[in-house]
């Protein structure tokens, strides 16, 4: 990654998960990945609204200590950001879903990516998982990137997301064991 990014990696405290200015920051990152065609939940154009009441929900479970965020800041500002999710049963505390993963549109292909979905893996060690889950929509290509840092698609439900009438794709279900 060239060091001009000056990207750094944090974990977002329950506390301060519902700071307005974070808020404004990841609703920004948010709509604007959208737009620019990333597999983040929504589709073209990013329905604001929507994006909005979907972040509040999960910032909601961040400040309530039961999912993590993780979060890439630049200067002060948030430019990336994953949640880890608490499927909430006993049975599964050794593991936690990925939800989310991105980063701004002028940071794809330079390293940023990478360095928060590091930055995830050692968030998960730091609460002592075992294993990471995610899942990713098919016909994207960002599967290889996940191969990449030993993700193994171990799963694909056909069909499983609809974009528009007669426009379905594959959901891919990807493991990482840390």
């Amino acid at each position: 990654m060239p060091p001009h990014l000056d990207l750094v990696y944090t974990v977002v405290e329950p506390t301060d998960a519902k700071r307005a200015n974070l808020r404004e920051q990841l609703l920004e990152m948010w709509v604007d990945v959208t737009n620019a065609g990333g597999a983040v939940g929504f589709t073209v154009p990013a329905d604001v609204g929507a994006v909005a009441t979907t972040l509040d929900a999960a910032l909601d479970r961040v400040a309530a200590g039961t999912d993590v965020l993780g979060i890439l800041r630049q200067n002060g500002n948030a430019v990336g950001m994953a949640f880890l999710l608490d499927g909430g049963s006993g049975l599964r505390r050794h593991w936690r879903t990925v939800l989310r993963l991105m980063v701004r549109p002028e940071l794809q292909g330079r390293g940023a990516g990478r360095l928060l979905l590091e930055g995830l893996h050692g968030t998960a060690t730091d609460l002592g998982l075992e294993q990471l889950m995610l899942t990713t929509r098919g016909g994207t290509g960002v599967e290889g990137f996940y191969a990449r840092f030993g993700y193994t698609i171990v799963g694909c439900h056909p069909g499983a997301i609809r974009l528009a009438p007669g426009d379905d794709r594959d959901e891919l279900i990807l493991i990482f064991r840390l």
